[in-house]
């Protein structure tokens, strides 16, 4: 159990990242499978090569914030589809992560290097990566509440209307895809670190557990909070859904379901909990409609 807290925590920063252009950019971004991979296979380079592990995660950040500006490119400079702007640049950071690693995987050993963090040291793995999300969500607080910021928010409510005023949406919507597989980076840096080596496809999957993440808290935070649910509180639930998603996943290893069908028991999991707000909403209107003609 404390292991899944870890991991989810570790993957609540990149759920954030995901948080970023899927609520309020409302952009489809899929480049995060291929980003995650990238920013660990950055990492463990970077260590491997002579650099301390933290620096390393500074470099793992900026190759997230690189592939984020080529997606934002293909979209906004050349008119491709945001779905198909992230599916290219995530084919193409499969390449890329191989010729960064030399070969399909690259192992870090925590007993030569003073990794951040370490499935060997759990306890401390997680106090580093509540620190790392602390401090993570307070910044994203503070920047979506400056001019910048509100430029960002109000592309992603209403572009057009955005455009009217003046807003560049194609700058906004490129600054957001940086910041959002910067954390991404970040976020496989740390988990390549934490699990000990980079793989080629540690990144696969990563779009359905970052969505599990956010609408998992979601609905978790408004059921809880309702309408006095604000911007730092969906944030922080973000990280709290990574943490449940993983928590769950555990839990249903040690019913002892078989592991191959964990891609499919996670689409089942974010199906469902994307149903829940459509169908509580659905119900909610079904039941005033019914008021309202029982009146009649």
């Amino acid at each position: 159990m404390p292991g899944s807290v870890a991991q989810g925590l570790i993957w609540g920063i990149m759920a954030l990242g995901v948080y970023i252009t899927f609520k309020i950019l409302n952009f489809a971004d899929l480049t995060v499978d291929g980003t995650l991979g990238t920013g660990g296979a950055v990492a463990v380079m970077l260590i491997l090569n002579g650099f301390p592990p933290s620096v390393a995660l500074i470099f793992a950040f900026a190759a997230g914030m690189l592939a984020g500006l080529v997606t934002g490119i293909l979209h906004t400079v050349l008119g491709i589809p945001d779905i198909l702007s992230g599916i290219l640049t995530q084919i193409a950071l499969y390449s890329v992560n191989m010729n960064i690693m030399g070969r399909s995987n690259q192992a870090v050993s925590v007993d030569k290097y003073n990794l951040v963090v370490s499935l060997r040291y759990i306890p401390a793995a997680i106090v580093t990566t509540i620190l790392f999300l602390v401090v993570i969500i307070g910044v994203l607080y503070w920047y979506f509440g400056t001019e910048q910021g509100f430029t960002i928010r109000a592309t992603g409510c209403n572009p057009n209307m955005s455009r009217a005023q003046g807003i560049n949406t194609n700058f906004a919507k490129v600054l957001a895809l940086v910041i959002s597989n910067g954390l991404v980076g970040l976020a496989g840096g740390l988990y390549a670190q934490y699990q000990g080596n980079s793989d080629v496809n540690m990144g696969r999957g990563a779009i359905v557990i970052g969505l599990a993440a956010v609408i998992i808290g979601e609905v978790l935070g408004e059921a809880i909070f309702g309408k006095r649910l604000n911007f730092i509180g969906r944030l922080a639930f973000v990280a709290i859904g990574a943490i449940i998603y993983y928590v769950v996943i555990a839990f249903v290893l040690w019913l002892g379901l078989p592991s191959e069908d964990m891609k499919l028991f996670s689409a089942i999991v974010v199906a469902i909990f994307l149903a829940i707000p459509y169908l509580r909403g659905k119900s909610k209107t079904s039941f005033k409609r019914a008021a309202k003609n029982g009146g009649n």
